[in-house]
């Protein structure tokens, strides 16, 4: 991989943990029972973003966890906001668990691609020092 795809790749990951951001989001909006049409149609164009992004960085990385099941899971499990405020707190509670558990995923692979990022920066700076 190249440091440039390295690069647009740690970009790509950083717009999708926002993404995951803003799902968590309509997690708390859905809860307070605070929100309307508009905010359920964000909601569903979250959830496309987060899909179709996964699908790019899949593309482009072997990625262990969070696996693609996962992710598909919770998207399933929430299929609107008006279905997440009908939900019991448990199951509310559950759902922000399989949130936590992709989100911290995204956030260890983001790592490990900067400390790439910064090892090929390093390649360069020394090599153009040659």
């Amino acid at each position: 991989m190249t440091p440039k795809d390295i690069n647009q790749l740690v970009t790509q990951i950083e717009t999708h943990i926002e993404c995951w951001k803003q799902f968590n989001h309509f997690i708390s909006i859905a809860r307070a029972k605070k929100f309307g049409q508009a905010d359920d149609i964000h909601f569903l164009e979250i959830k496309s973003i987060i899909v179709q992004e996964l699908e790019l960085i899949f593309a482009s990385i072997e990625v262990q966890s969070p696996t693609r099941e996962e992710i598909h899971g919770l998207i399933t499990n929430a299929p609107s906001l008006r279905f997440l405020s009908e939900m019991s707190e448990g199951g509310l509670r559950g759902l922000e668990t399989q949130w936590h558990k992709i989100y911290i995923g995204w956030h260890a692979i983001l790592g490990q691609l900067k400390v790439k990022q910064r090892t090929e920066e390093s390649k360069s700076f020394w090599g153009a020092n040659k």
